[in-house]
């Protein structure tokens, strides 16, 4: 069962990765302000790829650490807390699926999007050089925050459904300074919406306070 602990109002459990020391645990001190900001002889879709590619892999590698315990009989559905995410089908129909499904489906989606030259034209082994007469798309920013919309889902089920798992291998510092980074770079460009957040709005605020700064 997915430990809690009691909260400071009566009745109220908490997440225990909300509790100290697991909150502040960190591999990094300091704000990651000028980490994200963009570097002044950048494109800025250069730079917003650049940081795709990386915290897909991140993510992806995290997810990796405990997929073998995102079963479909555990994870019968794709939740970050009481949130439930139904997953869209090419037919443009909600559909409930398994989280391993649901994130499955995210990670291709993302794959796909990477490797099509007309999304993301850069070239192979330089993610920062653009590909001969080749230029991102009008809507590359759109593209980008459905990026991060479903990595941050992911960001959400792990936390609270796997959390307990992280701990196991002392994965704790690592996910809060991954996750720290990746909302600290989405504040920065605006690329996820506040009503996603709500998962994990008490960690972001936390994180304001003995993280991020």
């Amino acid at each position: 069962m997915f430990p809690f602990f009691k909260g400071k109002k009566k009745d109220v459990l908490k997440p225990i990765f909300l509790n100290q020391p697991f909150v502040s645990a960190s591999l990094v001190n300091g704000s990651f302000k000028k980490l994200v900001q963009c570097p002044e002889y950048m494109d800025l879709n250069e730079w917003l790829a650049a940081n795709v590619f990386d915290f897909f892999n991140y993510i992806n590698l995290f997810y990796g650490s405990i997929s073998e315990y995102c079963t479909w009989k555990e994870c019968p559905s794709m939740t970050a807390g009481q949130v439930e995410y139904p997953w869209i089908d090419s037919f443009k129909k909600s559909v409930k699926i398994p989280a391993p499904m649901y994130i499955d489906h995210v990670f291709t989606f993302i794959q796909n999007s990477t490797r099509d030259e007309f999304v993301f034209p850069t070239k192979a082994g330089n993610l920062l050089e653009l590909q001969v007469d080749s230029e991102f798309p009008k809507d590359f920013i759109n593209t980008v925050k459905s990026i991060f919309k479903q990595l941050f889902r992911v960001i959400g089920h792990i936390y609270h459904s796997h959390y307990d798992k992280i701990l196991h291998f002392s994965g704790e510092g690592h996910l809060n300074t991954l996750t720290a980074h990746f909302l600290a770079f989405s504040r920065e460009f605006e690329l996820i919406d506040k009503k996603e957040l709500l998962p994990l709005q008490e960690l972001l605020e936390e994180f304001d306070q003995v993280i991020i700064k």
